[in-house]
């Protein structure tokens, strides 16, 4: 089951592909308080920065490689969290992109696609 935040969605909402769900920002919220957490740090989603905040900071998506797949002009990045729980990240650049014959389309490893909020995502149900 893939799971994917939404800022356009409240509550949960199904994927466009129809193979996943989105969630907003109060489902974070909810979740954390129920579980007495401060953060969620998931990871294996392209964001361009190698790392990307949603729901007022509660949640931190994490990607670790740039360039993915040759593909996609993206940083990746590692976080470090400290004794005080403070939060720091290293950031890798994208390299210049070059062609591999192992990478990419047409290499048989299917290709993992940025995440893009649709701005016309369907309203999840409270």
């Amino acid at each position: 089951m893939d799971f994917t935040w939404n800022r356009f969605v409240i509550g949960w909402g199904e994927n466009d592909r129809g193979v996943s769900f989105t969630f907003g920002p109060e489902v974070v919220a909810k979740f954390l308080h129920k579980h007495d957490l401060d953060l969620i740090c998931r990871a294996h989603q392209v964001v361009e920065d190698g790392y990307e905040f949603f729901a007022k900071r509660q949640l931190v998506t994490l990607f670790s490689a740039p360039n993915y797949c040759g593909e996609f002009d993206n940083a990746g990045s590692m976080m470090t969290v400290d004794e005080t729980l403070m939060c720091s990240f290293q950031i890798l650049k994208p390299a210049d992109k070059k062609k591999f014959p192992y990478s990419g389309v047409g290499s048989g490893r299917p290709v993992t696609p940025p995440r893009t909020p649709a701005p016309n995502a369907k309203k999840g149900k409270k």
